[in-house]
């Protein structure tokens, strides 16, 4: 079943944004490199949030403010419009986009699909996240995976 996985949208896009920044490796996934390459002005508060090109993470430790980052850059490439003035419902659909933008841009697929043994652990030590946030990443692609290789299965007893 290798080499059947299709990437989303927003696992190219993210591909593509890594490429254009060339950042091809874990270790270059800091928010100082890609900020400074994004030209985002990063600060540390009591909470998170995006204003323009500035980005408040809450202070907490380097794993939580990784995630965190990817969160807000979520906002920042993704979203417009002022929270104040959006409706509920499409507040909490711009919420659930950064924090999905989130694990995909904290443990990018194209970066895990050259690992040759995925565990909890790997993720957490390669990417720098906290343990909930790998366990949630790697069923996120396991499931893809499993995914990809029954529509493949399926596709050859249908043909």
């Amino acid at each position: 079943m290798e080499g059947c996985y299709i990437n989303t949208h927003l696992e190219d896009y993210i591909q593509n944004l890594y490429k254009f920044l060339r950042i091809n490796r874990p270790e270059q996934l800091t928010i100082d490199n890609i900020a400074k390459r994004l030209n985002l002005n990063i600060y540390y508060g009591k909470f998170s949030l995006r204003f323009g090109n500035d980005l408040v993470i809450q202070k907490s430790t380097r794993q939580r403010e990784w995630q965190l980052f990817g969160h807000e850059v979520g906002h920042y490439l993704r979203h417009c419009g002022n929270h104040l003035t959006l409706h509920r419902l499409f507040l909490d659909m711009q919420e659930w986009q950064a924090n999905h933008f989130a694990y995909h841009f904290c443990v990018p697929t194209f970066m895990l699909q050259k690992i040759d043994y995925i565990s909890v652990d790997t993720i957490m030590n390669l990417f720098n996240v906290e343990y909930d946030f790998a366990v949630r990443r790697l069923e996120m692609y396991q499931n893809k995976l499993y995914k990809e290789g029954m529509n493949h299965v399926l596709s050859k007893i249908q043909n």
